[in-house]
């Protein structure tokens, strides 16, 4: 009883892809009722609930192991398909990555250029904020990913990549209508009012460096969500309110007198780690040599460890 049927393994794998049982179902080519005895069973036989059945499903903390059980298994079987000759020699691997878009918008996408053409590698990117990145890996949704802790993901590996700069930025005319510039007024007692850009509804980096300035308050309610870094750092530029840039970004629009600093002497800085499934998957880590390597060209050195 101790054993996994890999049927309904893979049938797990399928519904937590597809997001639904009745999806799942149209891709493994069986009814829904067989793909809902499969689950039911495996969660008999594990003793455990694998799925919240919400829409989409979710995997619940047991059924992420069974997840990445899933996909390591379903790497290893195209690994040996692929050396007894079984598949199309042509046929591309599929890598997925979580990557915040920070990262994504500066350093990384060049990263992937360094990846040899001959390992005819398809990335697969998920966008997801540095904070969160390692909860994709942790429900096994990809096989590596940027993030800010450096505390390992089970059943992985974390190197650290370096750390990226964040400077508090607004346009010169917004300084001047909002934040005081040119007057004797201090920064941090216009900053709570302010207007402020951020990501998402989710995005408190804003709110932690104006806490940080305002001795626990964070930035003002009137804030506007922009959900690109490009789009991020334009908003910022236009005037919409003050954000916090990465340098990557801002040198450029500081240098061309579009941004001004707020607060030069208190830049934020994010460390970043790289984490990957330990799995004997040569591609894998050639990737992981490109980005360290990219992110000690384009970063700041390594948080220490």
């Amino acid at each position: 009883m101790a054993e996994l049927p890999l049927d309904q393994v893979r049938t797990l794998l399928a519904v937590v892809d597809e997001g639904t049982f009745d999806a799942a179902a149209t891709a493994l080519h069986v009814t829904p009722s067989a793909v809902s005895q499969r689950v039911k069973a495996l969660e008999q036989r594990t003793g455990r609930v694998l799925l919240t059945r919400t829409k989409p499903v979710r995997p619940t903390e047991s059924g992420e192991i069974v997840v990445r059980f899933a996909r390591r298994l379903a790497r290893l079987e195209r690994d040996a398909r692929a050396e007894l000759g079984m598949s199309d020699s042509g046929e591309p691997t599929r890598l997925s990555i979580a990557v915040n878009a920070d990262s994504l918008a500066t350093w990384f996408l060049p990263a992937l250029t360094r990846v040899p053409r001959e390992l005819r590698l398809c990335f697969e990117l998920r966008r997801e904020d540095e904070d969160h990145t390692a909860t994709l890996l942790r429900e096994g949704a990809v096989m590596a990913a940027v993030t800010s802790s450096p505390d390992p993901v089970a059943g992985c590996s974390v190197r650290p990549l370096g750390r990226m700069r964040y400077l508090a930025a607004a346009s010169p005319a917004f300084a001047g209508r909002w934040l005081g510039a040119g007057t004797d007024t201090a920064l941090h007692d216009l900053l709570a009012d302010a207007p402020v850009v951020v990501f998402d509804r989710n995005d408190d980096f804003q709110d932690g460096f104006a806490a940080r300035m305002l001795g626990g308050r964070g930035a003002s309610p009137l804030r506007h969500s922009v959900p690109t870094s490009e789009g991020f750092v334009d908003a910022v530029a236009a005037g919409l309110g003050w954000g916090m840039v990465p340098e990557a970004q801002a040198g450029p629009l500081l240098r061309a007198g579009r941004l001004v600093g707020l607060a030069p002497d208190r830049a934020v800085d994010v460390p970043l780690y790289w984490q990957q499934w330990k799995l004997d998957f040569p591609a894998l880590a050639v990737v992981a040599e490109a980005v360290a390597s990219a992110a000690a060209d384009a970063l700041g050195p390594a948080p220490r460890s």
